[in-house]
């Protein structure tokens, strides 16, 4: 049984979205999510390394083609799996 808010998914694509005051934000796309306009929560993966690494969903944002974006301040390599978890949704 699936738990709500949760789900697999990989990086389909990534791009720099800003850069400023020593932050950086980027836009991620996976080939699913459960993520919508208004959502906060997490994308979790495992390193090479094995180490686990959770990063934050900031927002969401829905480009004019409908694809969303995951907006993160760490980036993900395409090809990396991912476990989303929706934590609030607005």
């Amino acid at each position: 049984m699936s738990i709500p808010g949760e789900f697999a998914a990989v990086v389909t694509e990534i791009h720099e979205q800003s850069r400023g005051g020593g932050r950086q934000l980027w836009q991620i796309a996976l080939n699913q999510t459960e993520f919508t306009v208004g959502d906060v929560g997490t994308l979790e993966a495992m390193a090479r390394s094995g180490a686990r690494l959770v990063v934050p969903v900031l927002g969401i944002q829905v480009d004019d083609a409908g694809e969303p974006w995951h907006l993160v301040e760490k980036p993900l390599t395409v090809g990396t799996e991912v476990t989303g978890r929706v934590s609030r949704r607005v």
